[in-house]
């Protein structure tokens, strides 16, 4: 079997760590660890966001409307079927990299079949979400000509849908193995591909909107076929063929899966919900779009963040598959740290250039004028969403989906969603308004998170393992050797 790319110290898991010099080492060790994983999942994360995001770019340079009936298309009917799917991968994730750890290779190829099915079957469920956009955001309140717009822009993206549900388990399979130069590599080929096609559909033939969702379609089906070429092909570990076993034991899956999607759904959903709240303000079409820019500039810190939560899951799930408490206790603080700082970093280039980031996105002044406005707002929610997505990670690795789904309820919905609008509408302070409660609902859920992390047992994480395994595997496994490592 392999030796996991994680397991890089001969003797097993960490000796407590007393002394300065203990954890300098300590430190250094989990760094190289974390971004040989994080760095190439990052990017390539960062360059599947940047698909959307280049599609806004060339799309707002058409007009106002455009730009806001696409950011409402990709931000609140692509973002709820994205975060869907992507919870309901990461249950592939959870199982994978735990089997990984603990050298349940036969394993991996099935979990991935099982999360395609498990996908496919909710995009067929999601699909009518896409057909009736239109209707749907006129009931929420969106202008409607920016309904019509972006409604015709959502059909012409259900593809894009359904390749996620090959691509986000084919990633998970990946990556659980550490398998991820090549999933960097896929996604920056995608990347240039698709800025290409875009000025092409949309300049050279002059095709619109209809250009760029055609655009996206292909380069998002070029990823998830590349991947699995990838998998099939060059994969001599974990991918066995097809199997009809992946059919047994699905339920079980299915629930983990679901359990999964709900504590994605209901992050990512938060963040859609700050761009539909603030499409009924007056001035819609300034609200949106200048709320949307400052989200896409966000999304690529956050897709950054997102390489590093899929890093960090690796990590606990293989040292907890492994059954090395201590190291996977010391690799969240170490990786904590580091996001806060570069949450920081990020909130101080934000603040810098307030006043020129914008340009990117549009011409118009009276955009650039709002965008700037909203920049020191910007600069909080990226330190946030620095230490967040990190201990989403941790959850997802650890499997604690359902534990950290009722604290995103709590935080989000009860408490940051209602205040927002208070601030906003009742207050009068609206786009500003609406994203400071909102704010403060992320706050208080990482406050909650850090708590979590704080007082957990990972002796007692590491027996919880080997019964998740069976429970949402479907096989027994050799329990003794995680035991004795304990």
């Amino acid at each position: 079997m392999e030796t996991p790319l994680l397991n890089g110290y001969d003797s097993g898991d960490y000796a407590p760590v007393r002394t300065f010099k203990e954890m300098k080492s300590m430190f250094w060790i989990e760094t190289v660890k974390l971004w040989k994983i994080a760095a190439p999942i990052s990017f390539s994360i960062i360059c599947q966001y940047a698909l959307n995001s280049a599609t806004t770019i060339f799309v707002g340079h058409l007009g106002d409307i455009e730009l806001s009936a696409v950011s409402i298309a990709t931000s609140v009917i692509g973002t709820f079927s994205f975060g869907f799917l992507l919870g309901m991968g990461s249950a592939a994730e959870t199982l994978c990299g735990q089997a990984f750890g603990a050298g349940q290779l036969n394993m991996l190829g099935l979990y991935m079949q099982r999360s395609w099915i498990v996908l496919t079957v909710a995009c067929i469920f999601l699909s009518p979400i896409y057909v009736f956009a239109t209707p749907i955001l006129k009931l929420l309140g969106q202008q409607d000509d920016i309904a019509d717009l972006a409604g015709k822009f959502a059909i012409l993206i259900i593809p894009q849908m359904f390749s996620q549900a090959i691509n986000f388990p084919t990633q998970k399979f990946l990556q659980a193995q550490s398998k991820v130069n090549v999933v960097a590599f896929i996604g920056f080929a995608a990347l240039f591909i698709q800025v290409l096609m875009l000025w092409l559909c949309i300049y050279v033939f002059d095709w619109g909107l209809i250009g760029a969702a055609i655009a996206s379609d292909i380069s998002s089906w070029g990823i998830a076929v590349s991947q699995v070429v990838y998998v099939v092909f060059w994969c001599n570990e974990g991918w066995s063929g097809l199997s009809w076993a992946a059919f047994k034991e699905i339920w079980a899956f299915v629930r983990l899966s679901i359990a999964s999607a709900v504590m994605l759904c209901l992050e990512i959903w938060y963040s859609m919900s700050l761009v539909l709240v603030t499409g009924h303000l007056s001035n819609a079409v300034i609200a949106v779009g200048s709320l949307s820019i400052c989200m896409n500039v966000n999304g690529f810190e956050a897709m950054l963040f997102i390489g590093i939560n899929a890093a960090i899951s690796v990590r606990v799930a293989n040292e907890l598959g492994m059954g090395h408490p201590r190291a996977a206790k010391y690799c969240v603080f170490v990786v904590v740290f580091q996001s806060f700082l570069i949450g920081l970093l990020a909130m101080a280039i934000i603040l810098i250039t307030k006043d020129y980031f914008a340009i990117i996105f549009t011409n118009e002044t009276n955009m650039q004028v709002a965008v700037s406005k909203l920049a020191s707002l910007l600069g909080i929610t990226m330190v946030l969403n620095s230490v967040q997505p990190v201990i989403s990670g941790v959850a997802i690795g650890g499997g604690w989906q359902a534990m950290v789904a009722y604290i995103n309820i709590g935080c989000y919905y009860v408490f940051g969603l209602p205040l927002g609008i208070v601030l906003g509408y009742t207050a009068g302070l609206g786009v500003t308004g609406v994203w400071s409660g909102m704010i403060a609902g992320t706050a208080l859920q990482t406050l909650l998170l850090l708590i979590v992390l704080y007082k957990t047992n990972w002796n007692k994480e590491v027996e919880q393992t080997t019964e998740r395994m069976r429970k949402y595997g479907g096989q027994d496994i050799d329990t003794d050797k995680i035991a004795d490592s304990i």
